[in-house]
């Protein structure tokens, strides 16, 4: 599994250059900056948001929530920290879940998808894995799957985030929201699927 710095479960877009001049500065401004240019992407594109979270508990709604601005596209969000609310809340696979685990990169995607119909929204972003500290059904502290979800195209990272469960925690949430900002931003490009449901 890649680490954090180094590549993602499926290739991701590639930006021009005002998308990789605005992931660069959220990239330095951290998670505040990084939900400001997500809102600012999705309003320009008219587009809505809704959030499935695991590990993040709820993080990731709330730093888009903190951006001025956020009614314009945050439809809303789901904390399915519990392996069958991913099923009953967001329509997970049961069979999925009972193979792999809540900690797998479809099951991020599932969520995705799932959280995107349910609440009526053209991006669903998804977050789960293992905050720590200690690992969890064979899946050792760090290991995170990010999903995002568009009307062009799907992107899954997986990752490996170093530091206490604070710190996994919140890399989680900027993986999900650069993720999720170079998607809207460029739109589908080659190396990823497109969206389907």
């Amino acid at each position: 599994m890649p680490d954090s710095s180094s590549g993602s479960a499926r290739p991701g877009p590639r930006l021009g250059t005002d998308g990789a001049a605005d992931a660069e500065s959220a990239a330095a401004d951290g998670v505040e900056g990084a939900a400001a240019v997500l809102v600012r992407a999705l309003a320009d594109r008219g587009w809505t948001v809704a959030v499935a979270e695991s590990l993040t508990g709820g993080m990731v709604a709330a730093e888009v929530v903190d951006v001025p601005g956020a009614s314009r596209v945050l439809r809303g969000g789901v904390v399915a920290y519990a392996t069958d609310l991913k099923a009953s809340l967001l329509g997970v696979d049961g069979a999925l879940l009972a193979a792999r685990g809540p900690v797998d990169p479809d099951v991020a995607e599932a969520m995705a998808r799932g959280v995107r119909r349910r609440l009526g929204a053209e991006v669903g972003l998804a977050t789960t894995g293992v905050a720590g500290p200690g690992s969890q059904d064979g899946h050792r502290a760090g290991e995170v799957h990010v999903a995002v979800v568009t009307p062009d195209a799907v992107r899954v990272e997986s990752l490996r985030l170093p530091g206490d469960r604070a710190a996994v925690r919140a890399g989680a949430c900027r993986a999900v929201l650069a993720c999720a900002t170079n998607l809207v931003v460029s739109g589908a490009v080659g190396g990823e699927h497109p969206a389907s449901g």
